[in-house]
């Protein structure tokens, strides 16, 4: 199996790279490190490091500077479970999950659902036509095979994974779609002037960032983005739901403002704000986000020379392009629960012992935005960086297997504190993990405190 030292250069070299950058990169610790039969570890040192290495390179375009770059393997794995260690003023997280949420047998099988926000727990019980409470749930998926419930209950708004093993996964038009698709994929939209950098000290100092996100991946990317210096406005509105340990967890560094994208002054404002921006983060579905006025053509129009970052679940290509998803439902539809299940001896599915697709795809968004940048600053134009959750679990599987990793020791308490720093929020006194990327002469950090969604005006701070 190849290193995490040689799964990033083949990263960073097939973006545009230099491999004699990773001359300055110091990896330390060893797999395994999480309970799992796949390289958990791995993944979520190689994308921190992608993502410092970027930074790294930012930097010395800005300054001429060249500066060290060290990631420790636990430290990584640990900040891909950030939100399990957040303690707001002492307290550990709510329960995670709705009520109906999980695994469910079918005739032919096993289904998951997610059903944490409401519209998706009201998309289930309608299809199921029964009350949102697990034993009617259960009774009605007795009379589903669970392809089929899949598919209804997504053409209803649900969001619902059949439990594949990989080589039926494999063998769906939409794997064989992706098959042909890069992990990060940087490619030119538009013509456009370089863009100069602004002033400032950090490597994305004055570097603006939208991030219209949510969950874990996307609100992960702009985190990253703001402990390198960028100015991270978090738009949301209040009519949209939110899950709000993860709000506090992936908010640090962040403005947040609210914009109602439903009515034109709201769409406006955002207008306003993407034509003084220099990268655009979004999580919405293709004919969602290009509806409301903003597919990457039409940010490119309003502000030529943008980075417009789209996250999908499954991806740009192929029938499942649309599809609603979460890293715990990509999970299951492309084989991983059944094959950590099959690991672990149990009859079902066993999850990944962290949000692994979700964090590693968040670096990799934030690695792509950085790697984009510094193209347009070099030769100008405008660019699109895609990223999927199913192109990531593509990835992880191919990294290959650790034998008896299941029987590793979980991470806890005593192991977990050298990791976690302590901070001041909109929320109360915050113990969370730090950034696991060591940079050598721009150290790492958050500038600005969690804060609760909305609460600073729709507007870009000053710039240097």
């Amino acid at each position: 199996m190849q290193s995490p030292r040689e799964i990033l250069s083949d990263i960073w070299t097939s973006t545009g790279g230099e491999a004699s950058a990773l001359d300055a990169l110091t990896l330390t610790g060893d797999e395994p490190q999480l309970p799992s039969s796949f390289r958990v570890a791995a993944a979520a040192q190689v994308g921190v490091a992608a993502t410092g290495l970027a930074a790294a390179e930012i930097w010395k375009m800005r300054s001429g500077q060249a500066q060290d770059v060290a990631v420790d393997m636990r430290h990584a794995v640990v900040e891909c479970r950030s939100e399990r260690y957040l303690r707001v003023d002492g307290n550990p997280p709510p329960p995670a999950w709705d009520a109906i949420a999980g695994v469910y047998k079918t005739r032919d099988g096993f289904v998951r659902l997610h059903t944490n926000f409401p519209h998706h727990r009201d998309a289930v019980c309608t299809a199921l036509n029964c009350k949102p409470e697990r034993d009617e749930v259960q009774a009605a998926l007795m009379q589903w095979d669970g392809e089929a419930f899949e598919s209804a209950a997504n053409a209803g708004g649900g969001v619902v994974a059949f439990m594949r093993s990989h080589d039926r996964w494999s063998a769906t038009p939409h794997a064989k779609a992706l098959a042909g698709l890069p992990l990060i994929s940087i490619t030119k939209i538009d013509e456009a002037p370089p863009k100069p950098w602004p002033g400032g000290d950090r490597p994305l100092a004055g570097i603006r960032v939208l991030d219209l996100s949510r969950v874990i991946a996307g609100p992960v990317a702009g985190r990253t983005l703001a402990t390198h210096g960028a100015d991270v406005l978090l738009i949301s509105s209040p009519n949209l739901p939110a899950i709000p340990w993860l709000t506090i967890d992936t908010g640090r560094g962040k403005l947040t403002s609210f914009i109602e994208l439903k009515d034109e002054q709201g769409r406006g404002v955002l207008r306003e704000l993407l034509a003084a921006a220099d990268i655009f983060s979004q999580g919405y579905r293709p004919r969602a986000i290009a509806g409301l006025g903003f597919s990457p053509e039409d940010a490119a129009r309003i502000n030529p020379g943008i980075i417009y970052v789209t996250l999908s679940a499954y991806g740009a290509a192929g029938p499942w392009a649309e599809r609603r998803g979460f890293d715990s439902l990509v999970q299951t539809a492309t084989g991983f629960n059944h094959a950590e299940g099959q690991a672990a001896g149990v009859d079902g599915p066993k999850e990944l012992p962290a949000q692994m697709l979700d964090h590693a795809t968040g670096y990799f968004m934030a690695f792509g935005a950085m790697k984009a940048k510094a193209r347009q600053a070099r030769e100008g134009g405008s660019w699109h960086v895609q990223v999927s959750l199913a192109q990531t679990g593509r990835w992880l599987w191919n990294l290959g297997r650790v034998a008896d990793g299941l029987n590793t020791r979980d991470l806890t308490g005593e192991i977990v504190r050298p990791f976690i720093e302590e901070a001041s929020s909109g929320f109360g006194a915050l113990r969370a993990v730090r950034h696991s990327a060591v940079l050598s002469k721009t150290p790492a950090f958050w500038a600005r405190p969690a804060m609760p969604l909305g609460s600073h005006p729709p507007q870009w701070p000053a710039r240097e």
